[in-house]
């Protein structure tokens, strides 16, 4: 966890729901955080978004993907710029 402190680009894979179908992008991180504000792109099987200026930005759909699918897998609140 400690390997991303410092860096210059931190970027995460993840898929976009738990195994349950909740969202993974969340308003709040209610975890432990070891670097607080690190990371800078985030790609799911659905769609890449990056951070800017401290916000969500979704700038890209991936494999077919539409906008609504992607909002209705995640709850953080974000902007388009594709």
């Amino acid at each position: 966890m400690d390997l991303v402190v410092g860096a210059k680009r931190v970027i995460v894979t993840m898929t976009a729901t738990t195994a349950e179908g909740a969202p993974k992008l969340v308003p709040e991180c209610t975890l432990p955080l070891t670097a607080a504000g690190a990371v800078s792109t985030v790609i799911t099987e659905h769609a890449v978004f990056r951070i800017v200026d401290g916000a969500l930005v979704l700038t890209e759909l991936l494999d077919g993907a539409t906008e609504s699918t992607v909002a209705a897998e995640t709850s953080a609140t974000y902007r388009v710029s594709l």
